[in-house]
């Protein structure tokens, strides 16, 4: 769980910048926006083998290898 300490005197706005990062990094935000509603497993998996699909192809086209 992200959490920040302030030093005294430390303007809010860089606290609230670093408690974003942590927030970002830790994946809080999109963690939320996938719980937001129910997926069907299935639906899960095919959205699970588009992106790894995409990705592939991504990973061809950047070594010139496209299909």
């Amino acid at each position: 769980m992200p959490g920040v300490y302030s030093k005294p005197g430390e303007p809010l706005d860089r606290i609230m910048r670093a408690f974003k990062k942590q927030v970002e990094k830790a994946g809080v935000i999109g963690d939320l926006k996938k719980r937001m509603h129910y997926e069907k497993p299935s639906i899960r998996l095919k959205k699970k083998s588009i992106a790894a699909r995409k990705r592939r192809l991504k990973q061809l086209r950047k070594f010139g290898q496209a299909e």
